[in-house]
């Protein structure tokens, strides 16, 4: 994840992302940096408008929260009505045992 993190913060500061100033960044940051993973990083990237990338993630995440509103709305106007019932049915069951009582 700090290879992705500093690729960001070179982004957002408007540095080209590149092998050394990732590198930099990385030990900047205090972080032993592997060659292959900074290389495979590039090569990811490469070609990769990351504007458009972190926008359709941002994105993604809000669509997920909003679909998921309706069902937990739903999902709580379900309970009480639940809660109820069952109060009722104990209710009914308990004046049943009383009924008992007096034959």
């Amino acid at each position: 994840m700090e290879y992705i993190y500093a690729a960001l913060l070179l982004h957002s500061a408007g540095k080209a992302v590149e092998e050394e100033s990732v590198k930099a960044v990385l030990s900047a940051a205090g972080i032993a940096t592997d060659e292959s993973r900074v290389k495979a990083l590039i090569a990811a990237l490469d070609g990769v408008d990351i504007e458009d990338a972190i926008s359709k993630a941002a994105a993604a995440p809000v669509a997920a929260v909003a679909a998921a509103v309706p069902v937990a709305a739903a999902a709580a106007e379900e309970a009480p009505e639940e809660e109820e019932s069952k109060k009722e049915e104990e209710e009914e069951s308990g004046m049943a045992g009383l009924g008992a009582l007096f034959g």
